[in-house]
């Protein structure tokens, strides 16, 4: 009998031998298929541990698989993250020990080895990652879409806007892109809030599996390229100028010595390139008065600038939602610059993979200044072939582009345009968002605060971009604006919808300590409450949870101190919210 040692792919692609000359089959260990894995991911220097969930998956998957063994093999993945601990290493792989095994198993090793770009060699027989039967797992859930209704309530050029999206999910990312990348062109358009003035920039990053769809959003590039085309022609025009005096300046300078050199001109556009040095990119906004929009559909292209050590402009990135100044030095010119009242805006797509690339951890200030939209997957073949446009959406946007361009120019034309929300807007404004704020901060604790506050600046720049946009509708340029009800309650409907989105985006993101707390089983117990419900309804809940019926007692206190539950009567509740 013959006996050969060969690997799985080898036994998989192998054909079936002939009764005459039986071979038994002696596949080589699974603990060294992954040990060889985990040397190429160490090799290309890549940290698929990032984010809590993936990291205790991996500790599950390997306790599982290999038990004691599967130790080390932890640890080496491990130590890629930037705050490897050796100690929270064992802590985490004692628990998945412990666990008994959660019906994990090294598909997802395989999977998120793939996701991170690391090429598995031929020796691998790829798996998706999977559950064991003893564990029931849930269907993805879908977030929510924007309310159907406000689409037709909208001003008339995002409802031109809008009206090609074939789905619901396509009609929100061409609202919510176009609402991002129109913002930074209202450069005359201001607000007050919290006692300073702001414009309408805003960041968003569409977050989305491969293939789930958002390569729509690089459509909307067209909306604003018109405006684009239009600085450049300026610069070219600024250049040409520039050379003839120069030319002048070199001819006459030996005959004149008192003659100035001409100054070039500034590098005027609008597209700001994210693959940039940090001086580039504030040079360029400092060349185009502060403005610049960032439009990328590969997030990684940001993050890995952000990563690397002459490009790291995340503080600047920071500092421009808010306007603050930007300082740096033009090395050309031995110059230092001040950036006065910078109004960036970007919008950013990729998988959540990339967001975590680009934002290290939940804690990071970036995070809260970011708009984040999850695109659900769509699992049905759509007609590719049903033409919302004759010409192509990349005509039909940049035709709405040249459109807006005459409306911009108007803009322009005035220098001062404020935006304002009325008395009682102002009241419901303030009443909405400390409701908000209550859930939140008792659900998710101090970590979320801040993206609580900055989505109450979101939706008053939203706001403010509906309420600029009825001045297309009517031809007239107004020096104030007061807010229509209708642009202010679909303003608030929109950031109801993102606030959900925001918050399931939050909750995949690592924490710099103590990770267990991304689990978060009291915002879990919550959200699974029905709106009315008995304290033995309550217990089951918690039951189904895992939680103990004490701990589910101390909940529902929380829950009713912070004003989320009524409890009208005995053994009677119901969500205040």
């Amino acid at each position: 009998m013959k006996i050969e040692k060969f690997k799985v792919s080898d036994w998989l692609n192998k054909p079936t031998e002939t009764q005459d000359s039986p071979t038994i089959p002696i596949v080589e260990s699974e603990y060294d298929q992954v040990d060889s894995l985990v040397n190429q991911i160490l090799k290309q220097s890549v940290d698929i541990t990032i984010g809590y969930e993936n990291w205790r998956n991996i500790g599950f998957a390997l306790a599982d698989n290999f038990g004691e063994k599967g130790r080390s093999l932890y640890h080496q993945l491990s130590s890629a993250h930037s705050e490897y601990s050796n100690i929270e290493t064992d802590k985490q792989f004692d628990a998945c020990l412990k666990s008994n095994g959660n019906g994990i198993n090294l598909g997802t090793l395989y999977y998120l080895a793939k996701q991170a770009g690391v090429t598995l060699s031929k020796d691998f027989v790829e798996k998706p990652p999977t559950h064991k039967a003893k564990t029931k797992v849930p269907e993805p859930k879908r977030l929510p879409n924007f309310p159907e209704s406000i689409f037709s309530e909208l001003p008339v050029f995002f409802q031109k806007i809008t009206c090609v999206g074939k789905t619901n999910d396509e009609k929100d990312l061409l609202l919510i892109g176009s609402l991002v990348a129109l913002s930074v062109t209202l450069p005359t358009v201001y607000g007050v809030y919290h006692d300073k003035k702001h414009f309408a920039n805003l960041y968003l990053f569409v977050s989305a599996q491969a293939s789930a769809g958002k390569g729509r959003l690089n459509h909307l590039r067209k909306l604003v390229k018109p405006i684009h085309d239009s600085y450049r022609e300026e610069y070219k025009k600024a250049k040409t100028v520039f050379e003839f005096e120069l030319n002048n300046y070199n001819a006459q300078k030996k005959k004149n010595s008192d003659l100035e050199k001409p100054e070039s001109p500034p590098m005027k556009l609008l597209f700001l390139p994210a693959n940039n040095s940090s001086s580039g990119v504030f040079q360029l906004l400092n060349d185009n008065e502060g403005r610049g929009l960032i439009f990328e559909t590969e997030g990684d292209t940001l993050a890995n600038t952000f990563k690397s050590d002459f490009g790291n402009y995340s503080d600047g990135f920071r500092k421009a939602f808010h306007h603050e100044t930007i300082s740096f030095y033009r090395r050309t010119d031995r110059e230092y610059v001040d950036l006065e009242s910078p109004c960036l805006s970007a919008v950013l797509s990729g998988t959540p993979m990339q967001i975590q690339n680009l934002i290290p951890n939940a804690e990071d200030g970036l995070f809260s200044r970011f708009i984040f939209y999850y695109l659900n997957m769509n699992h049905e073949w759509l007609d590719v072939f049903a033409n919302t446009s004759s010409t192509g959406l990349d005509e039909y946007f940049f035709n709405l582009g040249v459109e807006y361009l005459e409306f911009y120019n108007a803009l322009l034309a005035h220098p001062s345009i404020r935006f304002e929300l009325s008395p009682k807007q102002q009241t419901e404004f303030n009443i909405h968002f400390q409701k908000v704020f209550n859930k939140y901060f008792s659900l998710k604790g101090e970590d979320y605060i801040g993206t609580i506050r900055r989505l109450g600046l979101i939706t008053f720049r939203i706001a403010m971009i509906f309420t600029a946009f009825r001045m297309m509708d009517t031809g007239e340029i107004q020096g104030t604006l007061v807010c229509p009800d209708v642009d202010f309650s679909n303003a608030l409907k929109l950031s109801e919808v993102l606030l959900v989105h925001s918050s399931y985006i939050f909750s995949q993101m690592p924490e710099t300590a103590k990770p267990v707390k991304r689990l978060n089983k009291k915002e879990s117990f919550f959200e699974s409450l029905p709106e009315k419900f008995s304290r033995k309804e309550y217990l089951e809940v918690a039951a189904s949870l895992n939680i103990q019926d004490k701990t589910a007692q101390y909940y529902i206190a929380s829950f009713k101190s912070a004003g989320l539950l009524h409890h009208p009567q005995k053994n009677e509740y119901e969500k205040a919210i």
